[in-house]
């Protein structure tokens, strides 16, 4: 098990992606998003989790200039929003997101969303032709990594009836009462790393009265509670947060261990399962 931020979850294509990602959905494009992005790096974060949809690049990017540390020592992670499908808009959109994040290459691309509305009639072929980009994206050597977000069992058996380069991460919802274990099955199958965005509920932990308990009984906080619950699980956890005092709160997991009874309780519970949204029917 880890036992610092510096350490990480190694890709079957042999990239270190840091064990604990700094999420950065809902942050404005303010100097509240570059303050925390920064924060979080000085805070020994290595890993920042941004999207075309989140519009924040820019101030991620000014974030991680403002940290100052060395580019090769993070691990940027950006991702393909659904308006855009198709070879050369897919290319065109990398290159957006990269000026924007003013970065040469990324660590980690990845297709937000399987079946967005606006491709809905033809998601299958929509999905194999970004791909197919992002694939070459990632032969140019212009990516370390390459996945999907939000991928469900039908979603990657779709795109792997073409693909070339098996995705190297699903970043889906997870949390105590939010397992989706049919996609960890599937992706531990085929080895895959599990990103666990909204590791906390987005915010639903917070008033769980059994998480509450147990994070008591820990001395530890509900955030700390569910960021060590996904690590134990063998998920690569992306906490949110842009109150500067808990950026690094977040990342004091590493001086506990969740025992298996409550591992296996947190991971029984299915109050929260309705959080999840379908790709599928989704209105965008």
């Amino acid at each position: 098990m880890f036992k610092s931020l510096s350490e990480g979850f190694k890709l079957y294509n042999g990239v270190e992606s840091p064990c604990i990602g700094f999420g950065t959905f809902q942050m404005p494009n303010t100097a509240v998003c570059e303050t925390a992005v920064a924060e979080a790096i000085k805070a020994g974060y290595r890993h920042i989790d941004t999207a075309a949809i989140y519009g924040n690049e820019e101030t991620c990017g000014s974030g991680i200039k403002k940290s100052g540390v060395k580019r090769e020592e993070l691990f940027i992670t950006t991702k393909l929003w659904n308006d855009v499908r198709g070879y050369d808009e897919t290319i065109a959109a990398f290159d957006e997101s990269l000026e924007k994040l003013g970065l040469d290459y990324l660590d980690l691309y990845l297709v937000h969303w399987p079946n967005p509305l606006k491709h809905r009639a033809n998601w299958k072929a929509a999905n194999a032709e970004s791909w197919r980009a992002i694939e070459k994206l990632y032969a140019d050597k212009r990516v370390r990594a390459i996945g999907v977000s939000n991928f469900m069992l039908h979603h990657m058996d779709a795109l792997l009836e073409t693909a070339k380069v098996v995705p190297m991460a699903n970043q889906i919802m997870l949390h105590p009462g939010a397992m989706q274990d049919d996609v960890v099955k599937q992706c531990e199958g085929k080895n895959i790393l599990i990103q666990a965005y909204s590791p906390i509920g987005q915010g639903s932990m917070y008033e769980c009265v059994p998480v509450i308990e147990m994070a008591k009984r820990y001395n530890k906080t509900v955030a700390q509670l569910c960021i060590r619950f996904s690590l134990q699980k063998g998920w690569q956890p992306l906490p949110k947060t842009q109150t500067i005092s808990r950026i690094a709160e977040n990342a004091n997991v590493f001086d506990f261990e969740i025992s298996d009874a409550d591992m296996s309780a947190l991971s029984a519970m299915n109050d929260f399962a309705g959080s999840i949204q379908n790709p599928d029917t989704a209105g965008f």
